[in-house]
C-alpha cells in the first residue's frame, strides 16, 4: 500500500481516532511505499497539529531507514508526469503530492493507500481509512 500523509499522521498520532486502524493496516501490509513529497507534507501537517518536532523528525528518519518501507525519491521526470496529470485534470482539486502518489502507485501496481483522502478514490484507488471527521 501507499503510505499517504493523512494515513501516516493517523499512524503517528495516538490521539487520532483512526490510529488503531492505521497501525493495524500498516503492520499487515505486504508492501509499504511512499515518497519524499509525502514526508515533506507530513512534517508540515504534524507540526500544525502540535506534535513534538523531535518526534516527527525521528518518525520520518526511521521510516526512511526502515527496510520494510520503500521511499521513492521524486526526480524531475516523476515530478513532470505528476504535473502533467494535474494539468489534464482541471476538474479535480488534487495536490501535486496527490498526483505524485497516483503516479507512484500506477508505476508500482499498488491499488491501496493508507489515507483518509478521498482523492485516492477519485483517482481509482482504494482509500483504506475513513475520511469521516469526528467532532
Amino acid at each position: 500500500m501507499l503510505l499517504d500523509t493523512s494515513g501516516l499522521l493517523c499512524f503517528l498520532d495516538r490521539r487520532e481516532y483512526r490510529h488503531s486502524d492505521a497501525a493495524t493496516l500498516f503492520a499487515a501490509a505486504p508492501i509499504r511505499l511512499t515518497h519524499n513529497y509525502v514526508l515533506a507534507e507530513l512534517i508540515a501537517l504534524a507540526q500544525s497539529r502540535d506534535l513534538p518536532r523531535t518526534a516527527i523528525l525521528d518518525f520520518c528518519r526511521d521510516l526512511t531507514n526502515n527496510p520494510e518501507v520503500r521511499v521513492v525519491w521524486v526526480d524531475q521526470e516523476l515530478h513532470n508526469a505528476a504535473f502533467a496529470l494535474l494539468q489534464a485534470r482541471h476538474d479535480k482539486s488534487w495536490s501535486l503530492c496527490d498526483a505524485v502518489s497516483f503516479e507512484v502507485m500506477k508505476r508500482n501496481n499498488v491499488l491501496e493507500a493508507l489515507s483518509t483522502d478521498h482523492h485516492f478514490t477519485q483517482a481509482g484507488f482504494t482509500q483504506l481509512l475513513s475520511s469521516e471527521v469526528r467532532p
